[in-house]
């Protein structure tokens, strides 16, 4: 299954951040830090490198994702360009309390009160943006919800030590290029509920918790994961749970959403659905037959010709 969503208002997002940028002096991009590069806008890091912005990657949600997988990725970001990478929880103030410094850090001629940092906050819908708006300016000005594009509209706003934010509204891009990104946003919740089919997503994701995480499931849901598809796992989370039809069937559609609800949630446990290597791996996969070395060579070719 092939997940495409680009709401109608996402357009208009896109432009009017394309003329904020000129104005702004660097670029917060709040990422998923299950899947940092699937929750990576590539419109994003086209403008911002246009514009020569430098970036402050924060790996949100860090308290429910994988760390070793983290680590890498924050090492893999670290490597790149004008770009600084922190995991983080946006919902924890004493890590909200590092971002003004280390964008200060990245930024070291501007924070004065003649030139105040300018700070454009973006990211995908649902990443965390809108808390982590409210947490860095300790008041509600910024709505949140549990789902995705709650925000539509631009707003500036001020924070002590002489910074200004503006935050924009979640974007996705046009076209998901990889089929499996589609799924690691919709199962992350990133993407629209009238754009997916529950029971598909949620089979790709136990598919992949299989292959990363299967003691996870089995502490999870009680079951052995042995010789068993990511279908076998929503049948047996449906059986052990007693989710049923009026006819006695198997609900898998409840299943389904239950399984996405405790990886959202983190009731599965800490769990990372990409990692650089997986990603070198699937960049190889859409290439004739490279080396998984040629693969690596080439994402840092392409980071390279991004930050041209």
């Amino acid at each position: 299954m092939s997940i495409q969503w680009f709401p109608g208002h996402m357009n208009a997002a896109r432009k009017k951040a394309e003329e904020s940028m000129e104005k702004v002096d660097m670029v917060i991009e709040v990422l998923d830090g299950r899947i940092p590069q699937a929750s990576s806008n590539p419109m994003i890091e086209k403008l911002r490198v246009f514009r020569q912005r430098p970036c402050l990657k924060i790996l949100n949600k860090a308290d429910l994702a994988d760390p070793a997988a983290t680590s890498a990725w924050i090492a893999h970001y670290n490597r790149q360009k004008d770009v600084n990478a922190v995991a983080l929880s946006c919902k924890k103030p004493s890590d909200v309390a590092k971002i003004a410094q280390l964008c200060l850090k990245l930024v070291p001629n501007r924070g004065t009160a003649l030139k105040p940092l300018r700070i454009m906050i973006m990211g995908i819908p649902n990443v965390g943006k809108s808390t982590l708006m409210n947490a860095l300016l300790k008041k509600r000005v910024a709505k949140v919800g549990d789902e995705p594009a709650v925000t539509k509209i631009q707003q500036r706003l001020y924070l002590g030590n002489n910074i200004v934010l503006i935050d924009t509204p979640g974007m996705m891009w046009p076209k998901i290029e990889h089929p499996s990104d589609g799924l690691m946003l919709a199962a992350s919740h990133a993407i629209g509920s009238n754009a997916l089919i529950e029971e598909e997503v949620a089979t790709f994701l136990a598919d992949v918790l299989l292959m990363r995480y299967a003691p996870l499931i089995s502490a999870r849901f009680g079951f052995p994961t042995e010789g068993i598809d990511g279908v076998s796992v929503i049948e047996g989370i449906a059986k052990r749970r007693a989710y049923r039809l009026k006819g006695g069937e198997l609900d898998l559609e409840k299943a389904a959403h239950t399984l996405l609800q405790d990886y959202r949630s983190g009731a599965i446990g800490r769990v990372s659905l990409e990692t650089p290597e997986s990603r070198v791996a699937l960049l190889a996969s859409y290439k004739p037959s490279p080396s998984l070395g040629e693969a690596a060579e080439a994402i840092d070719e392409d980071e390279q010709d991004d930050a041209r």
